[in-house]
């Protein structure tokens, strides 16, 4: 069924509404001007020359991706496991467990920022890594765990029966058939937990220090004492490099392979 030109119509401008924001901000990124400036009167990479003025924000984008790595690897070796017991599985107190992990998605980022940081200042992690690692598992658990779910509730439970029959046990059916099949919701969860990871500024505000201040804070904190094209230069790198590695991942293995699946049942 083809689409009609008004819903030709309707689709481009939602994908022109969605893309305008990222390409001012490239824009303005190459402006000459001391201040957000578009039009403008030509074209300079002197914002991205800048940059090395300001070491700190290169400190910040490692540290945030250290803690979104980390979060969202730890966030799916307890969503897989879990995500498929629920999805497989029938038992009591069934449906408050899901309810229970997907609660950090009803409760707002600040209510959690004041509740981790008083916490942690008790437990002597407030500032640290270990502390941000920790309260980043909490805020994208959710996504990891209802990809992982979306994924264990589509597969066909004849499979499973099949390896059973054929003499594999518990783990070895857990390894060689049901991770492989449920590959794509992990991939969706940890794309998705990596996402919300490396982009949460609330509660990130009140767990993080001078030494392990994540990039979206560190933005955050610069645009309240001056306001230049600087952050439009970092934001166009960040969207640059997340065009790269998805054209890389779609090259090598298959973006649709990667988050569908291969299509064959």
């Amino acid at each position: 069924m083809k689409n009609g030109p008004i819903a030709l119509l309707f689709n481009s401008l939602f994908v022109v509404f969605l893309l305008a924001p990222m390409v001012m901000v490239c824009l303005v990124a190459f402006t000459t001007e001391n201040y957000l400036a578009l039009p403008t009167n030509g074209f300079s990479l002197r914002w991205f020359y800048k940059l090395a003025e300001y070491p700190e924000f290169l400190t910040s984008f490692k540290t945030s991706l250290t803690i979104a790595a980390t979060s969202s690897i730890l966030a799916l070796l307890f969503a897989a496991p879990a995500g498929i017991a629920i999805a497989r599985y029938r038992f009591i107190g069934r449906d408050v467990l899901n309810a229970f992990f997907m609660s950090p998605l009803m409760i707002p980022h600040v209510v959690l920022g004041i509740a981790f940081l008083r916490f942690f200042s008790l437990a002597d992690l407030s500032g640290t890594i270990v502390g941000l690692v920790l309260g980043h598992v909490v805020i994208v658990f959710p996504f990891a765990m209802r990809m992982v779910l979306a994924s264990a509730s589509g597969m066909d439970q004849r499979v499973e029966d099949a390896a059973a029959s054929l003499g594999a046990g518990r783990v070895t059916t857990y390894k060689r058939v049901i991770l492989p099949l449920i590959i794509p919701g992990i991939a969706s969860g940890f794309a998705l937990s990596f996402i919300q990871s490396f982009d949460e500024t609330t509660m990130t505000i009140f767990l993080a220090s001078p030494t392990t201040t994540t990039l979206p804070v560190r933005m955050f904190n610069y645009i309240q004492d001056s306001i230049d094209p600087l952050i439009c230069a970092i934001s166009a790198l960040l969207i640059m490099a997340t065009i790269i590695v998805m054209f890389l991942l779609d090259r090598l293995y298959g973006l649709e392979r990667l988050f569908v699946g291969d299509g064959h049942s």
